[in-house]
Parts: structure tokens; C-alpha cells; sequence
């Protein structure tokens, strides 16, 4: 076992998936947003394994219970659309228009 806070890219590594940073925000963009009736351990896209290790992650508020809910919380957000009319901005700016202009 890992001693201390893991990182989403442990997280995604100890369940088997791709762990780079771009690897983690595909699979979270081709997944959420997660139902609000749907737990994170219940969804339909984990094997029986994942599923098993995410459960025993959250109900025994093990060293990997912090990074799950962070999961959790990210699949259950909608994904941010981007801003009609701007394809050309480039996501950093996409970020900072709405402030800048009243978006």
C-alpha cells in the first residue's frame, strides 16, 4: 500500500486505466456528468474489480477515500461547454472571457 494522499493519476493507475493528465480528463469528459442517482462505485463503466476497490475505498475512509470523492465530484459535474461562437479561443482564454467580458 502507498503511504499518504494519492493523486488522481494513482487513483486511475491502481484501477487499471491510463494515467496520464490528458488520459484522466477523456475519461472523465466521455463519462460525466454521472447521474445524481447513480454512486460513483455503481456506475455502469467500471468492471466488477473496479467497482469492488472504489466501494472499499469510500466505506472503510481508506488512504485512497479523498481522491475517490474527488473523482466522484468531477464525473458528477456537467462538463463546461465551450462558449458559442469562440471556437477559436484557446481554452486558458476561454476561461478568463467570461470574467473579462460579462459572459
Amino acid at each position: 500500500m502507498e503511504p499518504g494522499v494519492h493523486s488522481i493519476n494513482s487513483l486511475f493507475r491502481q484501477l487499471g486505466l491510463p494515467d496520464g493528465d490528458k488520459d484522466i480528463e477523456s475519461f472523465i469528459q466521455s463519462h460525466q456528468p454521472l447521474p445524481d442517482r447513480v454512486c460513483l462505485q455503481d456506475a455502469a463503466f467500471w468492471s466488477p474489480a473496479q467497482a469492488d476497490f472504489l466501494r472499499e475505498a469510500i466505506s472503510d475512509d481508506a488512504d485512497w477515500a479523498e481522491v475517490v470523492d474527488e473523482l466522484d465530484a468531477r464525473l458528477h459535474t456537467p462538463a463546461s461547454r465551450p462558449l458559442p461562437g469562440k471556437p477559436w479561443l484557446t481554452e486558458s482564454c476561454r476561461a478568463y472571457l467570461p470574467e473579462m467580458c460579462g459572459y
